[in-house]
C-alpha cells in the first residue's frame, strides 16, 4: 500500500517527483496554497436556485461508493467532489441551464472520480465511474432526491466519462457524445478544473486554455477560497463533508 510518509508534506513531495498513490492534505500543502494565491479578482457570492442549495446539503456522498475506500478522505475523495458539485451549480446558474439540466451537471460532479484507484494519472476512471454511475442510477439520484431518467442517466454519464478526457484528445465517438451533452459536459469540466488550486504544484492549478467556459476566469477567486477555507476546517478536524459545507455556508451556497 502506498500512502503519504507522515514526515512528509504533499508539496515536498511534489518537488522531489515522490507523490504517492494515496495523497492526503497536511497542514505545510495547505499554508503553502494560501502563501501561493494568485492575483485573483475577489470572490463572487453567486445566488444559487433553491433546487441547486438542495442539492449541495446532499452532498456527502457515502463511504462506499468510493472505489478504493481510501481515496474517500484523499485529494480526489469527497471534499473534491462536494466541490466540485457546488463549482457546477455555479457554472450552470453562469450558462443560464435550467433546473434538469442544472440538476444533472451537479449529480455529474459530484461522482466524476468516484471510481479512481489511485490519485495519480488513473487514466480511464472517467470511462469506469461512467459505467458505476449507469449502474447504479437509482440510488444516486435517490440521493439527491430525484428520479433517474433515461435521459439523465445518458446526459450525466456522458459528462463523467469525458470529463477526464482533453477536448484536443477527442475521438469522433467523443464529439458525437460531446455534442449531444455539450452544455453539461462543458460545466462538469470545467468545474473539475477549477478545483485544482489543491493540488500540491503551480502548474497543475487552473489554465482556462483546457476547459471551454467563459466564466471560468471569473470564478478562480471562489474556487480558490473553497479550497482553503475546507481544507483548513478538514485539518482542524471537522470530517469532510462538514468542513466543505462549511465553505459553502461562508459562500453563501447553501
Amino acid at each position: 500500500m502506498s500512502t503519504t510518509p507522515l514526515t512528509a508534506s504533499l508539496i515536498d513531495l511534489a518537488a522531489r517527483g515522490q507523490l504517492p498513490l494515496h495523497q492526503h492534505m497536511d497542514h505545510a500543502t495547505v499554508e503553502w496554497i494560501s502563501s501561493h494565491r494568485p492575483d485573483l479578482p475577489p470572490a463572487p457570492r453567486p445566488a444559487l436556485r433553491p433546487q441547486s442549495k438542495e442539492l449541495l446539503t446532499r452532498g456527502g456522498l457515502p463511504t462506499r461508493w468510493w472505489a478504493d475506500p481510501r481515496l474517500y478522505t484523499s485529494l480526489h475523495g469527497v471534499r473534491h467532489a462536494m466541490r466540485t458539485a457546488a463549482l457546477a451549480a455555479v457554472l450552470a446558474e453562469a450558462n443560464g441551464l435550467d433546473d434538469a439540466d442544472a440538476a444533472t451537471a451537479v449529480v455529474a460532479a459530484a461522482v466524476h472520480d468516484c471510481q479512481r484507484r489511485h490519485d495519480k494519472d488513473d487514466r480511464g476512471h472517467g470511462d469506469r465511474a461512467a459505467v458505476w454511475l449507469a449502474a447504479n442510477a437509482d440510488t444516486v439520484w435517490d440521493h439527491f432526491g430525484f428520479a433517474a431518467t433515461p435521459r439523465r442517466i445518458v446526459q450525466a454519464a456522458t459528462a463523467v466519462r469525458l470529463h477526464d478526457v482533453p477536448y484536443g484528445a477527442f475521438t469522433a465517438d467523443d464529439r458525437a457524445d460531446h455534442a449531444r451533452v455539450e452544455r453539461i459536459t462543458d460545466v462538469v469540466k470545467a468545474a473539475d478544473a477549477l478545483d485544482r488550486y489543491r493540488l500540491p504544484k503551480l502548474k497543475w492549478w487552473p489554465n482556462a486554455a483546457y476547459v471551454r467556459e467563459p466564466a471560468f476566469d471569473q470564478l478562480r477567486g471562489l474556487a480558490f477560497d473553497l479550497v482553503l477555507v475546507s481544507e483548513r476546517a478538514y485539518l482542524a478536524g471537522a470530517g469532510g463533508t462538514a468542513a466543505v459545507r462549511y465553505a459553502l455556508a461562508e459562500k453563501g451556497l447553501v
